[in-house]
């Protein structure tokens, strides 16, 4: 620490670095320059100026979800609000993001001056309800109460895995704090929450009470697995249960994919493979393991048809069948004490195949989703992650099969376009075990684009597919072909990188087959970030049935066709 006695802003910093967080994203900004200095001056964090601030609350998503935990700094006002979109989806996958804004000095609240960044009319702080909403807790530090204040936000922002907001007047920011500052352990070494001895031995026993008169059982492992630290205790029960698991497309490859009790995915009428839905709603248990969500895109609008009498749910910290609820009992907890208790007999399993898509295509051809994708499977190594943006991309990835220890990203449920890119660079910055690999399609990537230019900056080597196809083609999808709001700019994409300062990117434009397998052949063996345009047809995004697109948006009336 710069001090003897830190300030406010420097103890924050420290005080959440010990989490084991080495990036900070954000934005700089007057009233947060306490902050600024302190991030600027702490030899374990680099600050990672981003070119906006939903773009760094975007990066600070997808670094979170593989490191467990990241930082957020915005100013007042205008940088808080701008960044409200990124936090909220933060929220929306149970991420911990500690969000962290300057505001205007005390002496200027009290003394009612007009100054930037308000709204004019001598109030402060109106914005506070809105960024209050997006996380799980709040805190207005002050030096006489910022240690026991720090330890709270951190206690609440991990028990309920989710963003916190923190926000400190500027000349307080810069004042020594009052207290015996406390050291904290990394995230790995943290117990996020305790479960009642009482409940939690009951709702063990009740479990495998279920289980044990189940002649056929299903897991459908989540994410939030992953995300409220029981992801080893997770692999642990899988693995000695011998229980075969399918994932839901909001939580794909939480666990391996390669794995021989490995099903598929459970996505209602469109489950791959299709036999999928029948095997997953005939079970006479179905083991919810951190809380599936039974989301329209999630389940196909809703074609999922699991009986909730045959649903267990073992949830962060409650345990679900039915009526029957057990509260008070943490999900990792859970999982050990069945770990403990459950030796089920090894079962046969051949469905999982480790399906290729066909190499379909010859050199001269143009390039498609139907050679494209096959490509990208190929490709993939253990340790890569793959980060993949809400649109058409993400029902070509869906099915596919990925190799052991390879990650898979989306933004399934807030399914706000444009996360992707920055969220790749939060990725990449936090994945220590192989490549980043980002598909965008270029109507999601328009939004988002200027960040680029940061992830050149910052050295990092991710490699990027952008799909171009000239139009945002889900909105085809899901709505008709023709409308000109579904018209996209004319980029010269490849062109990108270099305009932002990233001269040493190998980037190429790809329209054939042949192209395109030079690209990734060059980008697989490139010591670099690579940076591949790839030419799409237009006409592959055909709208959905009208009667599908009723029962997505329900806006038909009743008994009319």
């Amino acid at each position: 620490m710069a001090s003897t006695t830190p300030t406010i802003a420097e103890y924050v910093i420290n005080r959440l670095a010990d989490l084991g967080i080495d990036r900070v994203f954000g934005v700089p900004g007057d009233y947060s320059f306490p902050f600024d200095d302190a991030i600027e001056a702490c030899d374990r964090l680099e600050w990672i100026v981003c070119a906006n601030e939903l773009n760094a609350a975007y990066a600070a998503d997808g670094y979170a979800r593989i490191n467990g935990v990241s930082i957020l700094s915005t100013t007042y006002g205008v940088g808080e609000l701008s960044a409200l979109n990124g936090v909220m989806g933060a929220k929306s996958q149970r991420l911990p993001v500690f969000h962290i804004v300057g505001a205007p000095s005390t002496q200027i609240q009290k003394q009612g001056l007009i100054t930037h960044h308000t709204l004019g009319d001598g109030v402060y702080n109106n914005f506070r309800v809105a960024s209050e909403l997006a996380c799980c807790v709040f805190a207005y530090l002050t030096p006489d109460n910022v240690v026991e204040e720090m330890e709270r936000v951190i206690r609440e922002a991990l028990r309920l895995s989710a963003p916190a907001y923190i926000t400190v007047p500027m000349d307080l920011g810069k004042m020594p704090i009052i207290g015996k500052p406390v050291k904290g352990a990394p995230l790995s070494r943290i117990t996020r929450a305790q479960s009642d001895p009482t409940a939690l031995k009951a709702a063990i026993e009740f479990i495998v009470g279920k289980i044990q008169v189940s002649k056929n059982i299903v897991a459908l492992p989540t994410q939030f697995a992953s995300n409220f630290g029981a992801l080893e205790h997770l692999k642990q029960f899988l693995n000695k249960s011998n229980i075969p698991y399918a994932t839901t497309p909001m939580d794909k490859a939480v666990i391996s994919e390669a794995h021989p009790n490995y099903l598929g995915i459970y996505n209602g009428m469109n489950s791959s493979p299709a036999v999928l839905k029948a095997t997953v709603e005939s079970a006479d248990l179905v083991l919810d393991i951190g809380g599936v969500v039974f989301e329209d895109f999630n389940t196909t609008f809703w074609t999922d048809n699991i009986a909730q009498s045959r649903l267990l749910t073992l949830g962060d910290q409650f345990v679900r069948l039915g009526n029957t609820i057990f509260t008070g009992v943490v999900l990792s907890d859970i999982l050990m004490g069945l770990t403990d208790r459950i030796s089920l007999a090894p079962r046969p399993n051949d469905a999982n195949t480790q399906l290729q898509l066909p190499l379909v295509g010859a050199p001269n051809d143009p390039t498609s989703s139907n050679n494209f994708y096959p490509r990208l499977q190929k490709m993939l190594r253990s340790g890569d992650v793959l980060v993949v943006e809400t649109g058409t991309c993400i029902m070509y990835t869906t099915p596919m099969t990925l190799p052991d220890g390879v990650g898979f990203q989306t933004q399934t449920l807030w399914g706000s376009i444009g996360w992707a890119t920055p969220a790749a660079e939060g990725v990449c910055m936090a994945n220590k075990k192989g490549r980043t690999i980002l598909v965008t399609g270029d109507g999601s990537h328009q939004l988002t684009a200027n960040e680029i230019g940061v992830m050149g900056r910052y050295g990092i080597k991710p490699i990027i597919f952008v799909l171009n196809n000239n139009i945002f083609g889900v909105e085809n999808v899901l709505s008709e072909i023709g409308p000109s709001y579904d018209e996209l700019a004319k980029w010269n994409y490849s062109q990108i990188p270099s305009a932002m300062g990233c001269d040493t990117w190998f980037s190429v434009r790809v329209s054939t087959v042949g192209e395109l397998d030079a690209a990734i052949e060059k980008a697989n063996t490139f010591d670099g970030a690579s940076y591949i345009e790839v030419m799409i047809p237009a006409s592959e995004s055909q709208p959905l049935p009208l009667a599908i697109q009723n029962q997505i948006y329900k806006t038909n009336i009743p008994g009319k066709t």
